[in-house]
């Protein structure tokens, strides 16, 4: 298996709500035509988002919960004052504040804040992880 993740797809309650914060954000929608569904051209990936119902239909499960189930999103950014910038224009779009900016133990400054699911997002400065020019970014070996 090639080391890759491709798409990632949230399962939400409310299609049109979420892809209405997503696009608040900045994000443009890809595949328009796609019914029932909506994807955003990532940088080196794809996101997704998809009716929570539909998914547990589509894979055979029972219907669940949606929100935090041990998995937090990453947003790194280039400079330490944008987590802040970004944070609140997540809340401007209709996200949760859930912990502001601050810096923390490795050097670096992170926020939190969840969509209109409850998925949680990271906003991380990491001053080992510089961003390249296209928007990608390094792991340190």
């Amino acid at each position: 298996m090639e080391q890759r993740l491709s798409l990632v797809t949230l399962g939400v309650r409310d299609l049109q709500r979420s892809i209405e914060f997503y696009e608040a954000l900045g994000w443009q929608r890809s595949m328009r035509a796609a019914e029932g569904v909506a994807f955003f051209q990532t940088l080196g990936s794809a996101f997704g988002l998809y009716p929570v119902e539909s998914m547990h239909a589509d894979i055979g499960l029972e219907p669940g919960r949606t929100g935090f189930g041990g998995v937090v999103l990453s947003h790194n950014v280039r400079e330490p004052e944008d987590v802040d910038r970004l944070l609140a224009e997540a809340a401007a779009a209709g996200g949760t504040l859930v912990k502001a900016g601050h810096e923390v133990f490795w050097g670096g400054v992170v926020g939190y804040f969840s969509d209109p699911d409850g998925y949680l997002w990271e906003i991380a400065w990491n001053p080992a992880f510089p961003i390249d020019t296209a928007g990608n970014i390094s792991l340190p070996d």
